[in-house]
């Protein structure tokens, strides 16, 4: 399975144990993740604990999913995943460093993943978002995926529900 990707200006990789200090630098970041579902981390320790499954999840013959380290000028600055909730099918994850915001590196990633997805055979493309995530959205409907559905979410932040969007993209 082909897993390192090149864009114009990023190269993705498998994320993995190395990664950890560059990681836990923004997954333990409470403002970098707040509107995501399974961030902020709570410490390094379990950023770590992350890397480790996903390394392993790479060496699967048939992973649940595969997440890619970002890196910009050799540099890592986020991570994005492909998750394979059913057959057919890949639900995106994304999260980059908050000094990365805004420059477009989440869109030119997602969509070197939609290629990829489309190459491993997947029809079906989904991304979940918290309704006030608007970085987020513009992302899902820049890669041509649509609102299909809306739902709740808990966040680690809060035990509050707060709105979801639901995006999907049938080739």
């Amino acid at each position: 399975m082909e897993n390192v990707l090149r864009t114009e200006r990023l190269l993705l990789r498998p994320l993995g144990p190395g990664d950890l200090e560059a990681v836990a630098a923004y997954a333990t970041d409470p403002e970098n993740a707040r509107l995501m579902v399974f961030f902020p981390h709570e410490d390094a320790a379990e950023t770590a604990a992350f890397l480790s499954s996903a390394a392993a999840e790479w060496q699967k013959e048939s992973p649940a999913f595969l997440e890619f380290a970002i890196l910009e000028e050799g540099v890592l600055i986020g991570n994005i995943g492909l998750y394979f909730p059913e057959e057919g099918c890949g639900e995106f994850s994304w999260l980059l460093r908050r000094d990365r915001w805004g420059r477009g590196c989440a869109p030119e990633a997602a969509r070197a993943l939609l290629d990829f997805g489309r190459r491993l055979g997947l029809t079906r493309f989904l991304a979940q978002c918290d309704a006030a995530n608007a970085a987020s959205i513009r992302v899902a409907e820049g890669l041509g995926l649509r609102l299909t559905g809306r739902g709740t979410r808990r966040n680690r932040l809060s035990p509050e529900e707060r709105p979801e969007l639901i995006y999907e993209l049938r080739l």
